[in-house]
């Protein structure tokens, strides 16, 4: 009898709208964790699905061509749908609207990313870029290549390897921030202070206090002459200009849908990233999810939350039948950087924080700091000094008290600084 009524019983779909980290990984996961009905992979770039680390690194300067996923889609049976673009959702009839006409689902997952914030006034204009999209890459490799001056509007994490890459490439760099240092969105001031040197001692220019008002055609020919015009009436020559100044998650397709958004656009995620709607998931950069480690609802644009979460999604799609509950989705938050030579990490979320304790001086080319809640270690950001970032995160992640007077000693492994 079970046997008739398994037949009987359609497998049920699985739709995964954005082919990137994400997305892809959520297919991956779905396999690899045994589901065996349809899986489609929605992506709005004709690419093969691909990588987005290394477009501001190996791709820009030309030493690699590509950066597409190392998976045999067809040989695990998925579906791509590529040059695709979601449109829209209808969660009680279990549609997905697509420019290639209504797809239907049993479990969606949402999985588009985020998009970067474009430079007012500057939409269309010639020879200002931004640096998301393969494409985007291949239209700035040549101008790195035929080294143009460059200013780079924002000093975030993109504008600063951005900037490395352009410096490697030969070009005269400046860097534009409209805040009183790098970083400003992501570090406290102490902390992003030493940074500031880094632009210097690589050869670039670093402006603070300086937003861009306007950029005009300049003298030259094509794209070759534009400037920019800050605030305070400075006109920077520039060949070129690249735009970071961050990103928002692409969730503007969802309008209408009823699915809830938080206040930064993103899909409001449960703690197994499920969303207000029934049967659709959310994961990466366009979600976020509350954290029972931090206690607060995280947004994390980065890479590893795009490769982790996907493995939860995965189990709850597969325990769902099984009527299994995967464990909440609460990881310690993690990215790493390479600027300037130096190789940047960090882990955790440091915001409720009662303690700032550095290890090393910050003058040098190695140091960490650590930022502890009542003596545990909540975050870290570790600069050349990947040891203190593998042990750091281990030990966030299992709560370990610290000795805050042994964690202060940079000759003391990390993992030996406990209470």
């Amino acid at each position: 009898m079970s046997e008739q009524t398994q037949e009987r019983t359609p497998e049920r779909r699985v739709v995964v709208v954005g082919a990137g980290m994400a997305g892809v990984q959520t297919a991956v996961a779905l396999r690899e964790q045994g589901f065996t009905g349809p899986v489609t992979l929605i992506g709005a770039e004709p690419h093969q699905p691909y990588d987005r680390p290394p477009l501001s690194k190996a791709v820009l300067l030309g030493t690699a061509e590509g950066s597409a996923f190392d998976v045999d889609f067809e040989a695990l049976g998925i579906t791509l749908r590529l040059g695709c673009e979601a449109l829209g959702v209808r969660p009680a009839e279990h549609v997905l609207d697509t420019s290639e006409g209504p797809l239907p689902y049993d479990c969606l997952v949402l999985a588009t990313g985020a998009e970067p914030l474009r430079l007012p006034g500057a939409e269309g204009v010639p020879g200002v870029h931004l640096l998301r999209t393969l494409d985007d890459a291949e239209r700035l490799r040549p101008v790195l290549a035929r080294q143009h001056d460059i200013v780079v509007v924002g000093a975030g994490w993109i504008g600063a390897e951005f900037a490395t890459a352009a410096r490697e490439a030969g070009c005269a760099v400046t860097v534009v921030e409209a805040a009183d240092r790098p970083l400003a969105g992501a570090l406290p001031a102490e902390v992003a202070a030493p940074m500031a040197r880094w632009y210097a001692e690589a050869g670039a220019v670093l402006r603070t206090h300086a937003r861009v008002e306007r950029v005009e055609p300049g003298e030259g020919p094509g794209e070759s002459g534009h400037v920019v015009v800050l605030d305070d009436g400075s006109r920077l020559p520039a060949g070129a200009v690249v735009v970071g100044i961050g990103a928002r998650p692409a969730t503007a397709w969802l309008a209408g849908s009823g699915i809830a958004l938080g206040a930064h656009g993103e899909v409001v995620a449960d703690d197994r990233l499920r969303t207000s709607a029934t049967d659709v998931y959310a994961v990466g950069d366009c979600a976020s999810f509350p954290s029972g480690r931090y206690g607060e609802r995280l947004l994390v644009h980065h890479w590893d939350n795009a490769l982790q979460g996907p493995r939860t999604v995965a189990a709850d799609i597969v325990g769902a039948a099984a009527g299994e509950v995967p464990e909440a989705y609460d990881p310690v938050p993690y990215f790493w950087s390479e600027q300037f030579g130096r190789f940047v990490q960090y882990a955790g979320h440091h915001t409720a924080a009662d303690a700032t304790l550095w290890r090393g001086d910050p003058a040098s080319a190695a140091w960490t700091v650590c930022w502890l809640r009542e003596d545990h270690l909540v975050a870290l950001l570790a600069v050349g000094r990947p040891r203190d970032l593998a042990q750091g995160r281990r030990l966030i992640q299992a709560g370990t008290a610290m000795d805050p007077r042994l964690l202060t000693d940079p000759a003391k492994p990390l993992k030996a600084a406990t209470a």
